[in-house]
């Protein structure tokens, strides 16, 4: 029988706590580092490189992600959790510690290999402790924890750099990881039958050598190599060999990595593609707003990051509430409610060129924000809700898997849309480009809003346990 109660108070309040401060970890870090950039180039050196301080946390989460999902399945999710933290708190200290670009680089990746443990095991957490209609409340207190990290995240990482040393924006971690273990160490006790699970080790190393392998060449793709090179070639077509092979393999391994009937179902399918599309037209934004923003409309970083910030904030209100229009109309309709707004966010973008306002910008993020709020958390409780424990680690991994595959393959096609058009210090290619990438999320957005349809509209909660 589940607890009783909902809320920071409640019986599980501790818990939730937990995982909420667990989801700060990663929520502040994915924005913190970005007003750091000058400083630490000031201090370490390394200009040409800094790019792949982002990068590589990306794809060292991204390609984990998969595989944390499954092993919180075979063992469970409290020391899955625990290794993340572990790792995370690891990378900080030794980013703060670096002393060369190379150097912060390395430990990035062991930043990101304890993001991809910690993100979707906090989800997971939350589907097996709360029901689907207490989900429907709990998902105001986690998205909450996105929507103050957006603000939290910038300041903190200005004001570290400004009057500390930027060295504190990974040093802060150190209290917080601890207080996050211990509070997960007290609270949360899991009730499991002892097994002896089987391990698909090489399912798993190909998963993360066919992942690294592609998220690698589309990351780096037009940057560090050009497209059309044997290097480009060499790395992507490598790693599609070894997903193919990964594919033969997961499909007579006793106990895969990644089960394929997670491809075969209608509910995941469209959840996974909303996810996906959501991901990219995020970044898409993320790279270009401020940066329209900036050059075609003359105005400051302050003001720009604001616009954007109505996207980030817009999320966690909508997805607050989201609950409120699932139970009382189905997963399907707040799915669609959500992709409408999405599309009336997205097509205004074509309008905007040189003349247009910045609020107009600002509007145009914050219904987009509202929108993926009332889309992409409902489809992933649907997910996880059509699941039992055993398989729930899997398909939530699953679905955040595919937004950071979204993210990362929107950057590198938006990028190479941007790039075909841009001239250096044309104003007026500028807002070509930019149109060019909003013509692309809108059309991001029309795909979010057919599989939005497929969702169905109430889900049979699955309620087999440990």
């Amino acid at each position: 029988m589940r607890a009783t109660g909902v809320g920071l108070r409640s019986e599980r309040g501790p818990v939730l706590a937990a995982v909420m401060l667990a989801t700060a970890l990663i929520a502040v870090d994915s924005t913190i580092i970005a007003t750091a950039v000058p400083s630490v180039v000031a201090d370490i050196g390394g200009f040409a490189s800094f790019p792949w301080l982002f990068s590589v946390y990306l794809l060292a989460q991204a390609v984990t992600v998969p595989v944390y999902g499954k092993v919180a399945d075979l063992f469970g999710r409290k020391p899955v959790i625990l290794t993340g933290i572990g790792l995370f708190l690891a990378g900080s200290v030794l980013c703060g510690v670096a002393t060369s670009m190379t150097m912060l680089i390395v430990c990035r990746v062991v930043q990101g290999l304890g993001a991809g443990g910690i993100a979707p095991v906090t989800v997971t957490i939350v589907g097996d402790l709360y029901t689907v209609e207490e989900r429907a409340r709990v998902q105001g207190y986690v998205a909450s924890v996105w929507g103050v990290s957006s603000v939290v995240g910038p300041t903190l990482g200005g004001l570290f750099s400004e009057y500390v040393s930027w060295r504190w924006i990974f040093f802060v971690n150190v209290p917080l990881c601890l207080l996050a273990a211990a509070m997960i160490v007290r609270a949360y006790h899991e009730r499991r039958v002892p097994s002896r699970p089987r391990i698909d080790y090489t399912g798993a190393a190909l998963l993360t050598a066919a992942l690294t392998l592609l998220l690698l060449g589309v990351l780096e793709g037009g940057q560090a190599w050009p497209w059309a090179s044997p290097t480009s070639a060499a790395v992507l077509g490598l790693g599609a060999a070894l997903l193919v092979v990964f594919l033969f393999v997961e499909r007579r391994a006793a106990a895969p990595v990644l089960p394929l009937w997670v491809f075969r179902r209608r509910l995941l399918v469209a959840a996974g593609t909303i996810s996906a599309g959501v991901g990219a037209i995020l970044l898409g934004l993320s790279s270009y707003v401020p940066t329209y923003a900036q050059a075609a409309l003359g105005v400051g970083p302050l003001v720009a990051g604001l616009a954007l910030a109505a996207l980030t904030l817009g999320w966690p209100i909508a997805a607050s509430q989201s609950g409120r229009i699932y139970l009382r109309f189905g997963f399907r309709v707040c799915a669609v409610a959500g992709a409408a707004l999405i599309l009336a966010g997205a097509a205004p973008l074509l309008l905007l060129d040189g003349r247009s306002s910045v609020w107009e910008v600002g509007v145009m993020c914050l219904l987009l924000g509202l929108g993926m709020g009332l889309t992409v958390s409902p489809t992933l409780i649907a997910s996880q809700s059509s699941v039992g424990w055993r398989d729930r680690g899997v398909v939530t991994a699953n679905n955040l898997f595919l937004r950071s595959m979204g993210s990362s393959l929107g950057t590198a096609v938006f990028g190479a849309v941007a790039n075909a058009t841009l001239r250096e210090g044309d104003r007026a290619s500028l807002v070509t480009a930019v149109h060019h990438v909003f013509l692309g999320v809108l059309a991001l957005a029309v795909v979010v809003a057919a599989a939005a349809a497929l969702i169905p509209g109430r889900v049979v909660e699955v309620t087999e346990t440990t």
